[in-house]
């Protein structure tokens, strides 16, 4: 048997600013031995008995795409439910036509309640009022009044539900009265409201075989968009044993080509039990855990404001085209609290912040605590960046801050909140990467699956054209250049999770990891990133076709 493995091709696009292009990578116990030509390499070769694999002659290869802000649990949780988007979405085993109005959006619920058996609960993912206009608890009465109904709004942060599904959740009506972000009125349970609900569904929606069966379609997706390495921005939001439990029985497998970074999450329905101490106990004591394929290091996240999707994002003036002031999902004087504890022990915080304001807290406290502790490469990295300003992203480089940006924002919501939420201005600037671009701030571009396709090539797309999906160009001068736009899939997104030294790039030592195209993305240019044919990927020097 071969020692090393040399993997020819008609380009490998190698991310390494010494060596940007050439024709063979060499690869020994899954890792990088060199990169180069036959020729260059052949003292290797020599060396070492070896072969030559030519299955990617006439294709490109990369280094594997990295994704590092997606949901695994999220999506386990969603993928089951009947989806109802006003964008479709082409999944492995399906493609799912979009909903685009109320009329279609009530008469899909009016289907599906129809087709159920008896005393079976209905619950669907994707509404949006801006499309299927408001739904509340009376509106999914009229549906059925002894069926269960839950209503997941399309940014996953607020759900809706009716009378039945109230007395099946056995929720406490007069403490659920008296949380903030509930209102029993209509059924609506947003942000912290949303743990209390999911407290009362997670005996349904966690139950072992559905979630595994949504983790295991999960994993379809992420292979399917070339993956390598993907981050989990939140684990253990639903209970972290639960979810880790899960994830080894589904993604420990020898047949599941990528890695998951966990990242734990701060708070949430199983850390309300916590106190601070013990978190931060728990996550410096994670990464003894590891196994190949899941792992930990010094990561954590934090949540700032609300959801993008579900328009709860904090704005400074003028705010929301409607007055409302969004919401916190962390106050900021806790926020506070809980970054001192995270920075102090030298972990490195990504911040979830979705408007201005949500980007303003964590901006200031980064560059309070700078003032009170010095600290060399920490990495805070600001999660998201919806709305924000060129000034903001100024002060992001000055405190040598990191950004890891939805850009998909502005192809599905850019031009319906310039209508309806925010204005022209601020819609056709969300996203922003020309500014972080030009200002030297280092970034990556991320889904958010379920929230977006978990497709880092479409994402590129978006980042280097910024076209809506009815075609119109939204902020020219955000778009992020071809190069930028390749990077923030491959080593800087590796670089927002740390992992820069193992993955990301094409050169000795790093782990074998590989996404096979049917085209060179330099060669095809920024108009046609999104329609490249992906063969598969390598990893750790193994072949997976898609």
């Amino acid at each position: 048997m071969a020692e090393i493995t040399v993997f020819v091709a008609r380009s490998v696009r190698t991310m390494e600013p010494s060596l940007p292009v050439a024709e063979a990578v060499a690869v020994r116990d899954g890792r990088i031995v060199e990169v180069g030509t036959l020729d260059t390499m052949r003292p290797w070769l020599e060396a070492r008995h070896h072969e030559v694999d030519d299955t990617f002659k006439d294709h490109c290869i990369m280094p594997g795409f990295i994704d590092p802000h997606l949901h695994p649990s999220m999506a386990a949780m969603l993928l089951p439910m009947q989806f109802m988007t006003a964008v479709g979405w082409d999944l492995p085993w399906e493609e799912i036509r979009p909903v685009r109005d109320e009329g279609q959006f009530r008469t899909r619920l009016v289907e599906i309640d129809a087709d159920l058996a008896p005393g079976d609960p209905l619950l669907s993912f994707g509404h949006h009022p801006i499309w299927h206009g408001d739904i509340d608890r009376r509106a999914l009465n009229e549906i059925s009044t002894t069926r269960p109904i839950v209503v997941w709004h399309r940014g996953y942060h607020s759900l809706v539900v009716n009378d039945a599904c109230l007395r099946w959740m056995d929720l406490d009506a007069a403490v659920a009265r008296r949380h903030p972000q509930i209102d029993l009125e209509t059924g609506r349970f947003f942000e912290t409201g949303l743990e209390v609900a999911l407290r009362h569904l997670r005996s349904f929606i966690l139950e072992a075989e559905r979630f595994r069966g949504g983790l295991d379609r999960m994993r379809q997706v992420i292979h399917r968009g070339g993956h390598t390495t993907i981050g989990d921005a939140a684990f253990g939001f639903y209970g972290f044993e639960e979810e880790w439990s899960h994830l080894q029985a589904v993604m420990e497998q020898p047949d599941t080509p990528f890695r998951i970074q966990l990242m734990p999450y701060t708070a949430g329905p199983d850390g309300n039990a916590r106190t601070d101490r013990q978190f931060l106990e728990g996550a410096l004591a994670h990464p003894s855990r590891n196994t190949r394929r899941l792992r930990f290091s010094d990561h954590v996240k934090l949540f700032a404001d609300g959801g993008f999707f579900a328009e709860l994002l904090m704005l400074k003036p003028p705010g929301h085209l409607d007055g409302r002031h969004g919401e916190w999902i962390t106050p900021p004087e806790r926020f506070e609290e809980i970054a001192r504890i995270l920075w102090n022990a030298g972990l490195k915080i990504h911040v979830h912040c979705s408007g201005d304001l949500g980007v303003e807290l964590a901006l200031s406290t980064l560059e309070k605590l700078l003032r009170e502790r010095p600290r060399f490469d920490h990495r805070f990295t600001f999660e998201h960046l919806g709305i924000s300003s060129s000034q903001q992203v100024d002060r992001i480089a000055a405190v040598g801050g990191v950004a890891s940006v939805n850009a998909y924002y502005v192809y599905e919501l850019s031009e319906a909140f310039a209508a309806h939420a925010v204005g022209y201005e601020r819609a056709s600037q969300m996203s922003r990467l020309g500014s972080l671009e030009r200002a030297g701030v280092r970034f990556a571009v991320h889904s958010d699956f379920p929230m977006a396709p978990a497709q880092p090539l479409n994402n590129a797309w978006i980042a280097a054209n910024r076209l809506t999906e009815s075609g119109a160009l939204m902020g020219p001068n955000e778009r992020a250049s071809l190069d930028a736009a390749i990077r923030a899939i491959t080593i800087n997104a590796a670089y927002v999770l740390g992992l820069e030294d193992e993955i990301g790039s094409l050169r000795w030592g790093k782990r074998a990891d590989f996404t096979i195209l049917e085209t060179d993305p330099y060669t095809v240019g920024v108009e046609s990133l999104r329609d490249i044919p992906i063969w598969g990927t390598v990893f750790e020097g193994k072949k997976y076709e898609t």
